[in-house]
């Protein structure tokens, strides 16, 4: 196992996981935080370098973090051999199994070894699965020409506004959730239609795998094209930072999958896998 420090190594992983799309996306857009900045103290692991085969990014050692707190305990895997990354997840080193984390990425295998090293250490494991969507050339984005309220304005998320993201997001509602939106929000790019008085009518904001998520309008402004327009405007700002337009969309999820579709986007042939994983002893009196 080996952590990369150099910044040399780390701008040659970036150009080499693109060889990887679109499977290696997740680890990508971490790496490319990392090389920007790294605001959210990020760091790589791979087996070996510089003909790796397995690469997880994760939270810096020295970083002070909630043992509790999956949201900001975030890995992004990549591998081009499945034995490869399986034998770098039961490394000790590697993963502190000792706290909740969620692990993200893009290929089967990610599931089935989490699951196998998980037994070992009695440790849970809950797994969800999304459609990935990508918009790959800015030029395709339609252009969004309707007539808004003059009273609304397009503009980006404050810190004040992580309490109202928290409790609309189907994964938030609590305060270390709140904690990690109004981190998101301080980082990395968003944007949101605003109300005369500043309040949020409708968002999108980007995470720390430069992914667009918690896209969301609230209930009474919806069928105005709010949502079309701040996802527009998002994957326009990230593509002019260079960065690749991503993002996340429940199958089931039909309104937002329409919407998509109508905006160009590519849907990827692999799903995003998210799988929190939560030691035993902790089960029994935490409610994720």
């Amino acid at each position: 196992m080996l952590v990369l420090n150099s910044s040399t190594k780390l701008q040659m992983l970036e150009k080499m996981l693109i060889w990887s799309f679109p499977e290696s996306l997740k680890v990508y857009g971490a790496v490319m935080n990392i090389n920007r900045g790294n605001p959210f103290r990020k760091e790589v692991v791979v087996d070996k370098w510089p003909n790796f085969k397995a690469v997880i990014t994760r939270p810096q050692r020295e970083s002070d973090i909630d043992d509790l707190d999956h949201y900001t305990n975030a890995h992004a895997v990549f591998y081009k051999e499945l034995q490869a990354y399986k034998e770098l997840l039961e490394n000790t080193n590697t993963i502190n199994w000792g706290q909740i984390f969620q692990i993200q990425g893009l290929q089967d295998g990610i599931c089935e070894v989490s699951r196998t090293v998980a037994l070992t250490k009695e440790v849970d494991v809950k797994t969800s699965s999304f459609r990935t969507v990508i918009h790959s050339d800015p030029d395709t984005l339609p252009d969004i020409r309707f007539q808004m309220d003059r009273k609304l304005t397009v503009s980006y998320l404050d810190i004040s506004h992580a309490s109202l993201l928290n409790e609309t997001w189907s994964r938030g509602g609590n305060p270390r959730c709140q904690r990690y939106l109004a981190n998101l929000i301080c980082c990395f790019p968003s944007v949101c239609i605003l109300d005369d008085k500043g309040c949020p009518l409708s968002w999108s904001l980007t995470d720390q795998f430069a992914t667009m998520i918690h896209g969301y309008t609230l209930p009474e402004h919806r069928r105005k094209g709010y949502s079309r327009l701040v996802a527009t405007t998002l994957a326009k700002k990230l593509h002019s930072r260079g960065f690749p337009a991503q993002g996340n969309v429940v199958e089931t999820n039909i309104p937002s999958v329409t919407m998509l579709k109508s905006m160009n986007a590519q849907f990827l042939p692999c799903s995003f896998f998210r799988m929190i994983h939560t030691p035993f002893h902790f089960l029994s009196n935490l409610r994720l």
